[in-house]
């Protein structure tokens, strides 16, 4: 399987926006997720991961700057029993209900579209992980910029590569309106076992002006324990 190298994809595109990578590390040991979010104004900009019971949330680092908590403020990262879910929004919580209610995530995900911030209309993206390692991506983006039209498309991954990842992000890069991500997931290399080591890789690599904050868990195969670490850009 040809993969890219994941800093060197990241480290040359300025605005990728919210980005969701799960793979395999390199020993066939572990799960690796990795969530990190962008923004440039400085209502985007001001938000930190804080750890959750149960994953994380976003927060308003300086809560007298929050000026409008829709869309950016959500728990990504969530789990139920042996899964852990990770979106870039509010559907977290929809794809838990689901499944706590004996559905999947693609019966969730039917029921939610990009969201509502024309004329950008960032896709959701969301990613499921169960506890064998196997995974799923998914994306929900406009046609064409119409607000009317929803695209719904997923990608599963039942028999993971040991050392090889899935990434996929709201945008393929910068622009005015910003360019929802297009074709599928991107085959990248998981070439660290360590995931402070990792995580540091990752968040050199984002641009230094638009990154705001980084996830990453590492899931035992063998025993479900996992290794979080979060970065902020604000501390």
């Amino acid at each position: 399987m040809s993969c890219q190298d994941f800093t060197a994809l990241l480290a040359g595109n300025p605005y990728p926006g919210r980005g969701i990578l799960i793979g395999r590390t390199a020993d066939n040991a572990k799960a690796v997720v990795t969530y990190f979010i962008m923004g440039r104004s400085v209502n985007s900009r001001n938000r930190v991961f804080e750890a959750t019971e149960d994953g994380i949330r976003t927060k308003a680092f300086d809560e007298s700057k929050m000026t409008d908590p829709s869309l950016i403020i959500y728990h990504p990262v969530r789990v139920v029993g042996p899964v852990t879910i990770v979106t870039n929004g509010d559907q977290t919580d929809t794809i838990r209900d689901a499944m706590e209610s004996g559905h999947c995530y693609r019966h969730a995900l039917k029921t939610r579209t990009f969201e509502p911030d024309g004329p950008n209309f960032t896709p959701r993206v969301s990613g499921v992980v169960m506890g064998n390692g196997a995974y799923a991506l998914s994306i929900l983006k406009t046609m064409d910029g119409d607000a009317d039209t929803c695209q719904r498309f997923f990608f599963d991954y039942d028999v993971p590569k040991a050392g090889v990842g899935h990434f996929i992000s709201t945008y393929q890069t910068d622009g005015a309106p910003l360019p929802s991500f297009r074709g599928e997931p991107i085959a990248v290399a998981v070439d660290e076992a360590d995931p402070e080591v990792w995580a540091q890789k990752v968040w050199e690599a984002l641009d230094h002006q638009n990154r705001v904050a980084l996830f990453v868990r590492y899931i035992d195969l063998a025993t479900g324990r996992t290794q979080d670490v979060i970065v902020n850009q604000l501390h």
